[in-house]
């Protein structure tokens, strides 16, 4: 296989924050796919990058939808080489995603040289996934109404696994309101806000249930003036991800409760943030899409779940089934070592055509 083509968006910078180089990422893509007969929709954006969907004709038939992102995690002039070796491919983007979405428009390639169309299949190119999709999940979130099925490019397993589940997200910052005073002349007139945030923070750690795969990570604590100063402010940046509904309603009451009673007198609380990506998790209607692609390939697909999220919990959550790492294996994704395995590339390359065809004649 040739990666030459790849070759030139993986050397392209496309950090999230760089939008003149994401959009041209997105422009050669575009070019890609309007020669294979797809209408271009851009959702042009002022400071990130345009989302891209790509439409297809359509006919009687289940609608199928592509997912990948434009936007890699390394800013200018910090990792911008392609390279290659006997069985692999370094760069950024090589895995994580530019490497799935190529991935796809290869497949999508082979269908159209071998029928000359391509029906009920469309691909959504969003600018801001490495960002947490905070403008683009809205978009992807109405646009994934609209389809039977979706299949996610982000980097396949180890062993080829696709995923089945990915944990929910969220991140939320709870500010605390006390009132300062001299710690030597006036300590009882102060109310400390830096004790409520740690009381607080003792108490959302214990919120952690490992069992049930639910973490909760006060990651940054600030507040306080001074050694000599009540602290008449303070605050927690929180995340926590989840494995179910259940857990992360549980856990946002506990966060709400928290918040409404500070534990020190004359301290205030008040939160902001929420949950990013909400879970995604098995379902039965998922399953059977699994048991259907595993009938076209001939042989069951390895599956894994996943404590990272990806635009896969987006779509998810609207109710369609849906499956993620249909990209490449690969590693050191989001480090200066990111690579992806040259034989992965055509072994998904040969699946995702097969997938494709299926749902195309459909």
């Amino acid at each position: 296989m040739d990666f030459k083509e790849l070759a030139s968006i993986i050397e392209l910078n496309s950090h999230t924050n760089n939008k003149a180089g994401v959009d041209e990422n997105g422009r050669i893509f575009a070019q890609w796919m309007e020669e294979l007969g797809y209408e271009n929709q851009r959702h042009a954006r002022g400071h990130i990058g345009d989302h891209l969907h790509f439409i297809s004709p359509k006919r009687n038939g289940r609608k199928l939808l592509l997912l990948g992102h434009l936007d890699t995690v390394f800013p200018e002039n910090t990792f911008e080489k392609f390279s290659e070796d006997q069985n692999w491919i370094y760069g950024p983007g090589v895995c994580d995603m530019k490497g799935g979405n190529y991935v796809a428009l290869s497949a999508l390639r082979a269908i159209y040289k071998k029928q000359g169309s391509i029906h009920n299949i469309d691909m959504l190119l969003v600018s801001d996934e490495e960002t947490g999709s905070d403008d683009s999940k809205f978009l992807t979130t109405e646009v994934a109404k609209n389809y039977d099925a979706c299949l996610v490019f982000e980097a396949a397993g180890i062993n080829n696994e696709v995923v089945t589940a990915r944990k929910g997200v969220a991140t939320v910052y709870i500010d605390y309101q006390g009132k300062a005073a001299h710690a030597g002349n006036k300590y009882t007139e102060g109310c400390n806000a830096n004790l409520a945030a740690a009381k607080a923070l003792i108490a959302l750690t214990a919120l952690t249930n490992l069992e049930k795969g639910t973490t909760v990570n006060a990651g940054k604590m600030s507040g306080g003036i001074g050694a000599n100063t009540i602290s008449p402010k303070a605050q927690l940046a929180v995340e926590f991800r989840f494995t179910c509904a259940p857990e992360r309603d549980r856990v946002l009451a506990a966060i709400d409760h928290l918040v409404a009673n500070p534990g020190v007198e004359g301290v205030t609380a008040a939160m902001s943030g929420g949950v990013q990506r909400d879970v995604m998790e098995s379902t039965e209607q998922q399953q059977a899409l699994l048991k259907e692609i595993e009938s076209i390939l001939g042989y069951a697909l390895p599956t894994e779940k996943r404590g990272g999220v990806s635009d896969a919990n987006t779509a998810s959550s609207v109710g369609i089934p849906t499956l993620d790492g249909f990209g490449p294996f690969g590693d050191g994704d989001h480090t200066v070592h990111e690579r992806a395995c040259k034989a992965s590339f055509e072994k998904r390359i040969n699946e995702v055509t097969r997938i494709l065809s299926h749902f195309s004649q459909n």
